[in-house]
């Protein structure tokens, strides 16, 4: 009897250690353990070391809670233009109420890739194709905003929703290379009209420039005459009929000058009354 009563208080204390012992647990920093107090939640237990009440409360399950990737969704979607088009996402995600993933849904990652699914399909199709291949920054926030609404009962969060790359079918690339080749005739054609359209703006203003200065030097030769005759007007109410001979005798035999220069000339031939001419143009001179 002593023996047997030996064997069961060794076993009882056995039994005790190895309770104490599973009462302690130790949590990393990058987990998170939820513990359960007869089937029922109690608390998350973070980083650090915990204690549980043996044969009471346990651990429910470790939940890792760094953020994490899910595989590249490949999905099929239609834009606002009536476009059919692949879209690959890449989401990231973090969980950051480990009871609510525990208890409100069965499988995080396949919830979130149908979530995604239905939010690729919904945000494209009120996209139309050149916005969705060039502005790629509002498509990806909205997607993660819509996202992290859809997700937050969950106790997730995303951090991080991508559309990754955009391909078209074989026939939408041919349409879209004939409406690229016409838009660059276009701006070549356009190019080209501006280009003639400044050539005559350029000769126009030319044309305008020459007639202003042609217009100018008019003026200038005008002005000059007026100027002369002014002084002639001058000279005539000064020195009467005398002034307007002097001019006239002048005036001839500056013309006389210039036949005489010329290069066929060799002989000349003066009227006799151009020596008249030379001694009234003297006498002119001597009387001024």
């Amino acid at each position: 009897m002593l023996n047997l009563a030996l064997g069961m208080g060794l076993v009882l204390a056995a039994m005790l250690m190895l309770a104490l012992w599973k009462s302690f647990i130790i949590v990393s920093q990058s987990q998170a353990y939820v513990i359960e107090r007869l089937g029922k939640y109690s608390r998350v237990a973070g980083a650090g070391i915990h204690v549980l009440i043996p044969f009471v409360e346990s651990v429910r399950r470790r939940v890792d809670i760094m953020e994490r990737p899910l595989e590249p969704m490949h999905q099929d979607a239609i834009t606002n233009d009536n476009v059919v088009i692949e879209v690959s996402v890449a989401v990231f995600f973090r969980v950051v109420k480990p009871e609510r993933m525990i208890y409100r849904i069965r499988d995080i990652d396949s919830a979130v890739k149908t979530t995604v699914a239905g939010i690729v399909r919904s945000e494209i199709g009120e996209t139309e194709l050149d916005k969705v291949q060039s502005n790629r920054t509002e498509l990806n926030l909205a997607i993660r905003e819509q996202l992290a609404g859809a997700t937050s009962d969950w106790g997730v969060a995303i951090t991080r929703a991508e559309v990754l790359d955009v391909k078209l079918n074989e026939r939408t690339r041919d349409a879209m290379m004939q409406q690229l080749n016409a838009e660059r005739k276009r701006r070549a054609s356009v190019t080209e009209a501006e280009g003639s359209k400044r050539t005559i703006e350029i000769n126009a203003d030319a044309m305008l420039y020459d007639a202003r200065k042609r217009a100018e030097g008019r003026k200038v030769i005008a002005d000059a005459d007026a100027y002369a005759i002014q002084i002639v007007s001058g000279a005539i109410a000064e020195h009467g009929g005398t002034a307007v001979e002097f001019e006239i005798r002048k005036r001839q035999i500056e013309t006389m000058a210039k036949v005489a220069d010329g290069e066929n000339t060799r002989t000349i031939f003066l009227p006799t009354e151009m020596a008249d001419v030379f001694g009234k143009a003297a006498e002119l001179l001597k009387k001024k």
